[in-house]
């Protein structure tokens, strides 16, 4: 598939392809492993999503954070 990309900077496109060169790739080769690197990062990215929420310790435990910021910067 031939295709034209816009809005692409050209300081960044020179240095691709001279890594492309020097790689003994084509661009549409050099420009391919890119794309599927980028989908891989931000397909692990949602992967490792952490969801916060509150948890409930137990009674005695309600001054814990305030505890342990005051081992960790002091008073």
């Amino acid at each position: 598939m031939n295709i034209s990309v816009r809005g692409v900077e050209d300081r960044l496109f020179k240095e691709f392809k001279a890594e492309a060169i020097k790689e003994g790739k084509k661009i549409g080769e050099a420009l391919n492993e890119a794309i599927e690197l980028w989908l891989r990062m931000r397909k692990k990215r949602v992967k490792f999503k952490l969801k916060l929420e509150p948890f409930d310790w137990g009674e005695g435990n309600e001054r814990s954070s305030m505890e342990v910021d005051e081992i960790v910067y002091g008073d």
